[in-house]
């Protein structure tokens, strides 16, 4: 290991001297590259993100850790005059060009000069030419960093640069800033002409942007200006318009203190040779009016259908297809109230998410009585939108699959802007393993059905409205599922439903609240257990051979059509019996104890009733947003209605002493999980991402273990990457199971992202974490989370992958090492399997958080 560690080592230093001499080579005489720029504030170094985008020349990205400037290296590759190398080719020997032209014919040879010239082409553009020192470009820079230190409070500040150059063709700017002291504000007078304006002013300045006191920053002052006409605007001032607002500052003779004036004018009004200043007013809504089937075609003809409804005016072309109450709900403008630009936006928002019509139009008409009319125009989509996709895979358990995926929506469906889904699956594969030699090529099918109403309120007997307010975007959301799986692994039928709730409090607030959700999965071909956890049987093979159970020849059977008993489970009940055989040593009843109790658990038939809320907050301003944070908190609770309803609707136990509803004992347990993702911008398409992740599920009463569907895993191209997924746990147990999955899970990621060549990014991470076994019935030594101690089991993956950008998704390479592994023996956990014959190969799509 240490012997491949260093002749890596040795041809990284190899590569970057030998690459380092060579970036220069497109550099003329008289140039110098960048190489550092440094910024001194007041004799400190500085080295933020903020001071660093000011300056016009940057050097040349270089790839993080190995320090090598890879886009240089590409656009040293182009030639500098393609077309005069190419020509001269060509001519150095008489008639070459002709001969190449019988040879190739003249249009093969133009598209091969044509293919030279647009490679050389791309190099450039893919690479980054080198950044040579411009001085008129370094004092622009000095302009930027002036402006930026006057702009938040010093005045006063001063900057100069120096310029060291190198005989090796190379400089580095020094950047010297001296800011003096910062302007503070004093005092702030405002000079307001309409008395409705200071009125409104005099109640909103409590929260004002500009304090006494503060250093002056500009933004603070383009700030407030938005604020105040914001607040003015959603206080019935129709008319009113940032572009009123005026603010002065004075700074003479006061010893770095701004008194600050502040001036909103009257209302302009224009005539064809004057304008005149008139006092602003408050404006209510006299109507609201609400078209329901608007079209161009249709905007001269005369309504055939009309409703008053709560004081709202609802027309139609044509008949009126929606239930008045179902419009009504979205809008947030009122006849009587006063004009509010909020409740305009908040309308435009909730009809948007009512996913029935286009676009909107909100209009409002004046009246010389101070009042204004609503006019909301919507046009329809269209009732009926159908879908069709198909998908061909390969996966570790079939060679070939094929897939059809149809759907149709359908809008407005019970006249309330419902919106009802209904889409299928239908698949077929081929196995790697077959049950049976007999099968068909295509062995493995499924097909499922699934039902969706959304509906754009709470669907509660209830009044919400002071609870859950409509500006929150409530919805319901009821769910039909069903699903059927053959050939893969024990065959299941599932069955589910949910009725949920989902609202936002804010932009970046999301909260949902399952009222139930039930799962009910039932396992149909049982048998087939050790054909799919062949690890177990393996196990439960050698001992049975070790203690003479089979003969050294033979094997435990699996049933299969030939032979329907199945040994493997007669040695089991042959070695827990009550008696154990003398044959039989305690830890090999030990070990097949485990194998039992997680056969038992892998195929009993689960029946899951919950109830769960889950908090999201996205600090996300957009999709391209990378300085953000996300923290998602859910907690679910299974199975106790069923528990303190069991006794009084007359439940069975069965032999383990659990209530049993329908034949199948009902799950009850307690789950929790925290999940939060950070990410930092550091420019130039540099991110430094991290996420940490807790959850545990404790169960009680009627269950002593969890479900498999609700327990975690580790491992996987969006987890532990140095492990495939479910392969690493519980702990430090050395399981070889095929699924490994346990009630506590610990999980920290840490990715450095950056950019190598145009959409080709890259990246440095470490994984760390693993699962355990808490709480439940679980005994396996290591595999159980004791106490903190047990966090000494934290397995760290570490590696380097490739993304590419194709825009709508980005697709992803990762290579993962195990660098600490803890099944292994203590002393032998660090680094024993780090390199490429251990390492994890994954494959994904989009970025893992």
């Amino acid at each position: 290991m240490k012997l491949q560690f260093n002749n890596i080592l040795i041809l990284l230093v190899c590569f970057i001297c030998i690459t380092a001499c060579d970036s220069l080579k497109r550099v003329a005489e008289e140039d110098h590259v960048l190489s550092e720029n440094t910024i001194l504030v007041n004799g400190k170094k500085e080295n933020t993100e903020i001071l660093n985008n000011l300056l016009y020349q940057k050097p040349n990205t270089k790839i993080p850790i190995l320090g090598v400037p890879l886009r240089l290296h590409v656009y040293n590759l182009a030639r500098p005059n393609i077309d005069s190398i190419i020509n001269a080719d060509l001519n150095k020997r008489p008639n070459k060009k002709k001969h190449l032209e019988n040879f190739l014919s003249k249009k093969q040879l133009n598209k091969y000069i044509e293919s030279k010239t647009k490679f050389n082409a791309w190099l450039k553009k893919t690479g980054e030419a080198p950044i040579i020192v411009n001085e008129l470009k370094t004092k622009k820079s000095i302009i930027r960093l002036n402006d930026y230190y006057i702009n938040n409070g010093w005045l006063d500040v001063k900057t100069d640069y120096d310029i060291t150059k190198t005989d090796d063709k190379r400089a580095k700017i020094e950047y010297q800033v001296e800011t003096g002291e910062p302007f503070i504000i004093d005092t702030i007078t405002p000079n307001i002409k309409s008395p409705i304006i200071d009125t409104i002013y005099q109640k909103i300045k409590k929260d004002a942007l500009i304090k006494h006191n503060d250093q002056y920053r500009t933004v603070n002052f383009e700030q407030e200006r938005e604020r105040i006409a914001t607040e003015i605007r959603n206080s019935g001032v129709y008319h009113f318009s940032q572009d009123y607002i005026t603010m002065d500052i004075d700074t003479i003779g006061t010893n770095k203190k701004m008194n600050v004036g502040i001036h909103i004018q009257d209302r302009a009004i224009k005539n064809q040779d004057s304008i005149t200043r008139v006092p602003f007013k408050i404006y209510t809504i006299r109507d609201v009016n609400i078209i329901t089937d608007y079209s161009f075609e249709n905007r001269d003809k005369p309504f055939l259908d009309s409703i008053k409804y709560n004081g709202y005016n609802i027309y139609a072309y044509d008949k009126i297809k929606y239930r008045p109450r179902a419009l009504t709900d979205a809008m947030f403008t009122n006849a009587g109230t006063i004009f509010k630009d909020l409740d305009r936006t908040r309308t435009y928002r909730h009809l948007n998410e009512l996913r029935t019509f286009k676009y909107p139009n909100i209009e409002y008409y004046e009246h010389e009585d101070n009042t204004l009319t609503d006019t909301i125009r919507l046009t329809p989509l269209k009732k009926f939108n159908f879908g069709f996709s198909t998908d061909v895979s390969q996966s570790n358990i079939q060679n070939f699959g094929f897939s059809l995926s149809p759907s149709l929506q359908i809008r407005n469906i019970f006249r309330g802007a419902e919106t009802f889904e209904i889409s299928g699956i239908a698949s077929i594969g081929s196995s790697k393993d077959k049950n049976d030699p007999g099968d068909p090529f295509f062995d493995i099918n499924e097909y499922g059905l699934d039902l969706k109403l959304t509906i754009p309120r709470l669907f509660s007997p209830f009044y919400t409205e002071r609870i859950i307010p409509k500006y929150m975007s409530p919805s319901t959301s009821i769910n039909l599922s069903t699903t059927s799986q053959t050939n893969i692994g024990l065959d299941k039928e599932t069955f589910s439903g949910a009725f949920s709730f989902k609202w936002q409090p804010n932009s970046k607030v999301t909260d949902k609240l399952d009222i139930f959700n039930m799962q009910y999965i039932n396992n149909l071909n049982i048998k087939n257990y050790f054909r799919v956890y062949t690890t177990s049987f393996t196990t439960l093979n050698n001992i049975a051979q070790e203690v003479g159970y089979v003969g050294p020849d033979e094997e435990l059977n699996i049933p299969n059509s030939d032979n329907p008993n199945n040994q493997a489970d007669e040695f089991i009940a042959y070695a827990l019996a009550d008696t154990t055989p003398s044959e039989i040593s305690s830890s090999e009843v030990s070990t097949i104890q485990g194998i039992d109790e997680r056969k038992t658990r892998l195929t009993e038939n689960n029946l899951i009733l919950s109830s769960s809320f889950s908090f999201t907050k996205d600090g996300r301003t957009n999709i391209f947003d990378e300085n953000f944070s996300i923290f998602k908190f859910k907690l679910e609770a299974a199975g106790n209605i069923l528990a303190s309803a069991s006794d009084f609707i007359g439940l069975k136990k069965d032999d383990q002493d659990r209530y049993e509803l329908l034949g199948v004992a009902f799950s009850q347990y307690l789950k929790t999980e925290l999940d939060y993702t950070k990410h930092w911008d550091l420019g130039t398409k540099n991110v430094i991402a991290m996420r940490s992740f807790l959850g545990i599920a404790v169960p009680y009463g009627n269950s002593t273990s969890i479900p498999f569907s609700k327990s975690f895993y580790a491992g996987g191209p969006n987890d532990n990457r140095a492990w495939s997924a479910y392969g690493l746990g519980p702990g430090s147990s050395q399981t070889t199971n095929e699924f490994n999955e346990a009630n506590l899970k610990i999980a920290f990621n840490l990715e450095h992202r950056f950019n190598l060549i145009g959409n080709l990014n890259a990246a440095f991470f470490i994984d760390a974490g693993n699962i355990w076994n808490i709480f439940d019935d679980v005994e396996t030594e290591g595999a159980t989370f004791d106490s903190f101690s047990s966090l000494k089991d934290i397995a760290v993956g570490s590696g380097t992958g490739l993304r590419y950008d194709f825009s709508f998704f980005v697709f992803r390479f990762d290579v993962g090492f195990k660098t600490y592994n803890p099944s292994n023996e203590t002393q032998n956990r660090w680094f024993q399997e780090y390199n490429f014959s251990n390492a994890v190969y994954n494959i994904g799509i989009n970025y893992p958080f």
